[in-house]
């Protein structure tokens, strides 16, 4: 009897190689779609719940927030279960360095490139019992800012900047002290603040043209000298002042309280530990992520600028309760010992310098314009 017997060449077993690299792509685009609608998402969200609620943008940026957390999710279960054995391991370093370094930074930089515009608010220069005109004037880029002026009596006058998403109101006590101090006053909303058109950049780089603007709008008031106008910056406000001076000479002082810095060559007072690496990669991400968003273009840094500027004085305040806003103004004034001079407040927090100290506020400010622009009233 024949032998009929059947011999199976086995398939290579390349199905489950290929199962488990389709799992992985699967896993790293979901995972990368996770990441940018959360970033996305989050950045939106919270940069509408702050400063106009619920609206439409919120909801729809919520959506997308919900759909990438779940892509994020999903991704990052899809890709652990395609590493074979201990390389699994590796999940836990990299999940660390995906939030540090990407998902936080990312989120930052959208919050700080979406924020619309805040109200301003019931107060103005007349609660403080002054005479104001409502004004508008334009950038060299074609954007209107709007603001109020407080006319002079004497023949200087000051720019004054509020911080990251705030508006000329916040400054309205800055304002009062130096108009009866017989100074002009002019209180800006900043692009994409308040009434003023232009999409905002809270890390304050479009600083330099939006303070040219105002700076030329008080060269034109009647009675303004040339070489008598200074700027005061709250927060934001004060770094964009400090980083412009260096390139507008007609700025002749500069007041700026709060300030930290607005890119990565600012922050070199940072310690120069891990902390301090960790805390100067996560801000490369984001300042380069906001660039590319907002198209603004990079200021000079800070310590150049002040360079640049000498010998116009500067006074930078910083808050004695804050962690940073000390070590920060030192490494300022470093950039140029001569011409910066620093007061550190003590107890106040970030920008409450006239708030915790009203009269030694007022009087370090206003000793400081009056030695600097010499006012005639």
């Amino acid at each position: 009897m024949a032998r009929n017997d059947t011999y199976v060449i086995p398939e290579p077993r390349i199905g489950q190689v290929g199962s488990r690299t389709e799992r992985a792509g699967l896993g790293a685009t979901a995972l990368l779609l996770g990441i940018v609608g959360t970033a996305a998402g989050a950045g939106i969200t919270t940069a509408h719940l702050a400063k106009a609620g619920l609206d439409t943008a919120a909801i729809l940026a919520a959506v997308v927030l919900v759909t990438g957390l779940f892509l994020l999710g999903w991704g990052a279960v899809a890709l652990v279960r395609a590493i074979p054995g201990w390389w699994r391991l590796l999940a836990i370093p990299l999940a660390f360095a995906l939030l540090q370094f990407v998902l936080l930074p990312l989120t930052v930089a959208v919050n700080a490139t979406s924020r619309p515009p805040g109200p301003l608010g019931t107060a103005t220069p007349a609660s403080y019992g002054f005479t104001y005109q409502s004004v508008a004037f334009s950038t060299a880029d074609g954007i209107r800012l709007s603001g109020w002026y407080i006319p002079a009596r004497a023949d200087a006058a000051v720019v004054l900047l509020p911080g990251a998403g705030e508006t000329r109101t916040a400054v309205l006590g800055q304002a009062a002290v130096l108009a009866r101090h017989g100074y002009g006053a002019l209180l800006v909303d900043t692009r994409g603040h308040g009434r003023s058109a232009g999409h905002a950049m809270d890390f304050g780089w479009w600083g330099d043209r939006d303070l040219a603007a105002a700076v030329s709008f008080l060269a034109r008031q009647p009675g303004i000298r040339a070489g008598k106008i200074a700027v005061l910056g709250e927060s934001m406000g004060g770094e964009q002042a400090l980083a412009a001076a260096g390139s507008d000479p007609r700025v002749r002082a500069v007041v700026a309280e709060g300030a930290e810095g607005q890119q990565l060559a600012d922050r070199g007072w940072r310690p120069h530990d891990i902390t301090g690496i960790i805390d100067r990669g996560m801000e490369w991400v984001q300042y380069t992520a906001a660039g590319l968003l907002s198209g603004a273009p990079r200021p000079m840094s800070i310590p150049d600028s002040i360079r640049a500027a000498a010998p116009r004085p500067m006074l930078i305040i910083a808050g004695g309760a804050s962690a940073d806003e000390p070590a920060a103004a030192r490494w300022f004034q470093a950039a140029s010992p001569a011409t910066v001079q620093v007061w550190i407040v003590p107890g106040a927090g970030h920008t409450q310098g006239l708030a915790t100290a009203p009269r030694a506020w007022e009087a370090r400010v206003t000793g400081f314009l009056d030695r600097t622009l010499s006012p005639r009233r």
